[in-house]
């Protein structure tokens, strides 16, 4: 009798991961591996997990998927829309992460990331993650990657964005902190806003994403600091939004003044059931001053 609950169970689980896949990304070669901070851990940094986690969602948590190191699946990950953050950040794929004192704090330079550290890490020592509406029961999917867009290198979002079952997003986000042991936030008070290089391919005389941010006041999965900006599909393009366009959206947020002092950013199609491909050449902050360097 053990055998045979052991034995439907397996088929239960095998059923349930192949229904997640797809139809238009083609299956990894790989094997499984975590996506990092996609599965729900508690939003107080991700170092504890939440009370009655169970083996169905270690499962569950387990088929978010990274491919080599350039390439990430996200098909199967699972996050509300702004996912947990903070707490360790894992070498998931085969890239080489640089020694910590290697890296430059995007508050110093300005540049979250340029592209100029191999993938998944950003040029400032954080990390990028792919990120859908899975676990809140949505359909959307996609797939994460670095690849060279109309001469320019860049992190590439495609993805099928589904409104079913109450979802409709997908994302790339990365945490903002060079070293979260000390400090999860980074205080971009001094920069005037976000400024993007961006580039997207659609059927729209513009293509509307956003753009969230966390802070203190987010203590919950569903709470930023949002704004949306548009872009002519097949040009590149440089986007600037001040810290005035952020609006609060969820517990907290709604009720507390925008303060630029920041956890984690996010490039977002949501809402809109869609397919996407957006692509980030280079992102960070900007003074009226001057530009952030090169």
């Amino acid at each position: 009798m053990m055998m045979m609950k052991t034995g439907l169970l397996s088929i239960l689980l095998l059923e349930y991961s192949t229904a997640f896949q797809p139809a238009c990304f083609p299956r990894q070669l790989h094997p499984p591996l975590q996506l990092a901070a996609a599965a729900a851990a508690d939003d107080d940094g991700g170092s504890t997990k939440k009370k009655g986690d169970n083996k169905a969602m270690a499962f569950l948590r387990s088929k978010g998927r990274i491919g080599g190191a350039a390439n990430m699946d996200f098909a199967n990950a699972m996050g509300l829309d702004e996912s947990p953050s903070g707490g360790t950040q894992k070498n998931t794929t085969g890239g080489t992460k640089k020694a910590k004192s290697a890296y430059v704090s995007c508050i110093s330079s300005g540049v979250i990331d340029d592209m100029s550290d191999p993938f998944p890490f950003t040029s400032s020592g954080s990390q990028w993650q792919g990120i859908t509406d899975r676990v809140m029961g949505g359909k959307s999917s996609g797939s994460l990657s670095r690849e060279t867009i109309e001469e320019k290198l860049a992190n590439v979002l495609r993805g099928h964005v589904s409104l079913e079952n109450n979802g409709g997003f997908v994302q790339m986000a990365t945490d903002l902190s060079l070293d979260p042991s000390e400090d999860v936030f980074v205080n971009a008070e001094k920069f005037d806003g976000v400024e993007l290089e961006v580039y997207c391919e659609g059927t729209e005389v513009a293509e509307k994403f956003n753009i969230h941010l966390r802070n203190p006041a987010c203590d919950r999965q569903n709470s930023s600091y949002r704004t949306t900006f548009e872009i002519r599909p097949g040009k590149w393009a440089t986007v600037r939004l001040p810290w005035d366009a952020f609006k609060g959206y969820g517990p907290g947020p709604e009720s507390t003044a925008f303060v630029p002092v920041l956890r984690r950013l996010a490039v977002v199609s949501i809402g809109e059931a869609k397919e996407v491909v957006l692509a980030v050449a280079k992102v960070g902050f900007y003074s009226r001053l001057e530009y952030y360097s090169s």
